[in-house]
């Protein structure tokens, strides 16, 4: 894989069609967690696209920023299908979604603290050690910062990846929407991560709230991406080294067509790039 590869997020309701008609994708992304069933529909259809096109894994389910131990049953699951499809890339989230086996419905933030980054450092080692590779991990969309931390989060990220030998997974859709909600730069944001860890970058939509309180940005997955997320890809594409693009869209989901423009879209900026 290179910087000019551009996958898409593979959904259930695109199973058929690009099973049938094989459009020219580098690789097709799955979340991880979808696909523990061998028996179920989506196992069999990955068992298919695998066969045509490299893979790789996504989790929600880590939960990577808790204050207990990885599941060791969520962990044998992962490398029992690690082992059968050989994704090229594994990542999960800088956040926390489970507690005493809860699994709760979003990716809760965690404050940038020693405290947490100690957590992280810990939890990570044992899921690397683990599945005996490395994991790449994500930065997340925020609607709120907490006051008392030590590192901001291109800091924070940047530390647990010197630390543990984790790859990054730069999300700019989410860079953009924290740096809009929380009133920070953007563009400083990206010039202080480290892109010689950023193995793979994600483009998607945002759809933006007005309350009485003000406006806010939400990370839905349900639009096209936005002027400014292309901006900023445009902006620090000279960057990346090794990484590749993600077209991400989760609800609302358009039709195929739809995601192979926005592939383009991002194949046409790294072109210019790549030919200077």
């Amino acid at each position: 894989m290179s910087i000019t590869n551009v996958g898409i997020g593979l959904r259930a309701e695109h199973y058929q069609e690009i099973h049938q008609t094989s459009p020219a994708i580098d690789f097709l992304e799955v979340h991880s967690e979808n696909y523990f069933d061998k028996n179920s529909l989506n196992y069999f259809y990955l068992q298919q696209l695998s066969e045509q096109y490299p893979l790789s894994f996504h989790g929600i389910g880590l939960s990577l920023g808790s204050a207990e131990a990885v599941s060791k049953n969520h962990l044998k699951q992962l490398k029992t299908l690690i082992a059968e499809f050989n994704p090229f890339l594994i990542s999960d989230h800088l956040s926390w979604s489970s507690w005493q086996g809860t699994y709760f419905n979003d990716l809760l933030p965690v404050p940038y603290t020693e405290e947490a980054l100690s957590r992280f450092i810990t939890n990570i080692n044992q899921v690397q050690d683990h599945l005996q590779t490395q994991i790449i991990v994500e930065n997340p969309s925020s609607y709120l910062e907490y006051k008392n931390t030590d590192y901001n989060e291109a800091t924070f990220l940047n530390e647990i990846s010197e630390r543990t030998g984790c790859g990054l997974l730069l999300d700019i859709n989410n860079v953009y929407v924290s740096a809009t909600n929380n009133d920070f730069s953007a563009q400083q944001y990206l010039d202080e991560i480290n892109f010689n860890k950023v193995q793979e970058i994600h483009l998607a939509g945002h759809i933006r709230k007005q309350f009485a309180e003000g406006e806010i940005l939400i990370d839905t997955h349900s639009k096209l991406i936005s002027d400014p997320v292309w901006q900023l890809y445009s902006t620090n594409i000279d960057k990346i080294k090794n990484a590749v693009t993600l077209i991400e869209w989760d609800a609302e989901l358009p039709a195929l067509s739809v995601l192979l423009g926005e592939r383009d879209k991002a194949k046409q900026f790294l072109k210019e790039v790549t030919h200077d």
